[in-house]
């Protein structure tokens, strides 16, 4: 017996100790729950008919339907073609950009310069797309700031929002633009763990700064490369939705109209709420494979857990 008990008394102290950290976690989980799992139960509305009318009860069963029609919709696999060029696009330039500036500020040696250049490429990433967005209208505009650059150059205004061809270069060079902080940040608190003694050593051996970078920094980093990498295509599908919703219009469908945008635009312009959800739910689904996808690569060829 009182072996037994000083077995189970660890387990009662360490509950004990751990109590206020699992108090402090309800909130998360509530709002978690409330806001991701309870509106899970609306998954059923692709399977119906859905009438707002007669509500989830009253709606009649269709099983597949809503899917067979939602893949036969041209403009949904256009969605779903400008989504995976704009995700894609996005993704490679958020990483190798603040990549590429966490590794030339690391090599600064003016603490004070270093500081605020952090300061100001980090400063955009709380600004809301919102507020960005609009403020990307303005500057792109038939009268803003850049038409007006080129045309005091004596070049011809370009209407770069109604354009194809430039507006989804727009997208992604702003978007990257405006979270590119947040990266750059991971990145050189990533470089600040890799062993001193490593480039010391290296450079002993007449190794130059490009090399050390090459040889010592990137494979000390490559941990952190991957994580934000598999993060990054869970979110493949979505896109950016809400900068998008901000600076689009009906003339850019053709290159900037992505499932989110899409969803949006069936269900609550159209009425549509069955087709709207099924759509978002297959998007969801695609969504949760590729991150399964990108964690056992990960695994495979780097050996590479997360959890």
């Amino acid at each position: 017996m009182n072996k037994i008990h000083s077995q189970r008394r660890p387990l009662r102290d360490t509950w004990r100790q751990e109590l206020p950290l699992h108090i402090m976690l309800i909130p998360a989980i509530l709002v978690i729950f409330i806001y991701h799992y309870i509106p899970l139960f609306g998954v059923s509305m692709s399977f119906m008919d859905y009438n707002i009318v007669k509500s989830f009860s009253g709606s009649d069963w269709v099983g597949l339907e809503n899917f067979q029609y939602l893949f036969g919709m041209q403009n949904f696999w256009r969605s779903v073609r400008n989504t995976v060029i704009i995700a894609l696009s996005r993704i490679v330039l958020s990483l190798f950009v603040p990549l590429l500036l966490a590794l030339l500020l690391d090599q600064v040696q003016c603490a004070t310069y270093k500081r605020t250049s952090q300061t100001i490429i980090f400063m955009p990433y709380f600004i809301s797309w919102a507020v960005m967005g609009g403020t990307m209208l303005e500057l792109f505009s038939l009268s803003g700031a850049i038409n007006s650059v080129i045309d005091a150059l004596g070049g011809e205004r370009i209407m770069f929002l109604s354009s194809n061809f430039w507006f989804r270069k727009i997208l992604i060079g702003s978007g990257v633009w405006k979270d590119m902080g947040y990266n750059m940040i991971i990145f050189l608190a990533a470089i600040t763990a890799v062993d001193p003694a490593l480039h010391e050593s290296a450079m002993l051996d007449g190794c130059g700064r490009f090399r050390c970078c090459l040889h010592i920094t990137l494979p000390g980093i490559r941990p952190i490369l991957l994580l934000l990498g598999c993060l990054s295509v869970g979110g493949i599908l979505s896109a950016n939705t809400d900068q998008i919703l901000v600076m689009y219009n009906s003339t850019v469908y053709e290159t900037a109209d992505v499932i989110g945008t899409f969803v949006y635009r069936l269900g609550l312009e159209d009425r549509q709420y069955s087709v709207s959800a099924a759509a978002s739910l297959f998007s969801q689904t695609i969504s949760v494979a590729l991150v399964g996808l990108s964690y056992y690569l990960a695994y495979r060829f780097s050996d590479y857990r997360i959890f």
